[in-house]
């Protein structure tokens, strides 16, 4: 006698909504430190200065990207909220439209009428706005909006990134600091862009170029800027 199991297949984009946060967080984390740092080395700003300038540029940063992320998640989780909301009234007052509704969904992704209004009967039967928020709002619990998730990976992963370069400026000999600094900074760019690609199931190579090359850039103007100055 054959017995079967199920096998749970584990996707890419079950990750992607803390990873998105990570990675922007990592990522602002580096490039804005880096950049405030060699932007103020250029401008011949002794020492000492370069590094309170960092260390208060890496705190204001990451409690603006937690609050960034809080503010910009929540307002899509009220979104998605108000829309399941309004689809348990529809729901409640005209319960045979939206089984019609639900079918010609299915209808529209291929299959038969037959087929769609006994799917959507018995996913309706079974429950009736998870299917709703699912086929017709694209809302799952896989990319849920969740701001406090996003707020406290955001910050933390800013602090990490931008405790990168703000190590060389304790470590490094000031005469090469800005180089110093610029190395580590594309190096971990490089990295993260890897590494975010990897996780996400993406191309490696190609992710680490872009991050890379938006890092290299804003490194060249900081330090423009600064030399301006």
């Amino acid at each position: 006698m054959h017995s079967s199991k199920f096998i749970t297949e584990s996707h890419h984009s079950k990750r992607i909504g803390w990873l998105r946060a990570a990675v922007l967080g990592a990522n602002d984390g580096i490039i804005s430190t880096a950049s405030l740092i060699v932007g103020i080395a250029a401008a011949h700003t002794p020492h000492h200065s370069i590094l309170i300038v960092g260390v208060a540029g890496l705190i204001a940063g990451a409690m603006s990207m937690a609050a960034g992320e809080y503010v910009s998640v929540s307002s899509q989780l009220d979104t998605e909220q108000a829309d399941i909301e309004r689809e348990r009234i529809e729901l409640k007052n005209n319960f045979e439209y939206e089984r019609e509704e639900l079918a010609n969904i299915y209808v529209s992704r291929g299959l038969q009428p037959s087929l769609a209004k006994q799917v959507a009967a018995e996913l309706m039967a079974y429950d009736a706005l998870g299917a709703h928020a699912r086929d017709e709002l694209g809302i799952t619990e896989m990319i849920k909006a969740r701001p406090l998730q996003a707020a406290v990976t955001s910050a933390i992963t800013f602090s990490i990134g931008g405790a990168l370069p703000l190590l060389m400026v304790i470590i490094a000999p000031f005469p090469q600091l800005s180089l110093a600094v610029s190395a580590i900074s594309l190096l971990s760019l490089a990295l993260l862009g890897a590494l975010a690609a990897f996780t996400g199931g993406s191309n490696i190579l190609r992710g680490a170029m872009r991050v890379t090359f938006w890092g290299a850039l804003a490194l060249a103007a900081t330090t423009g800027i600064g030399m301006l100055f």
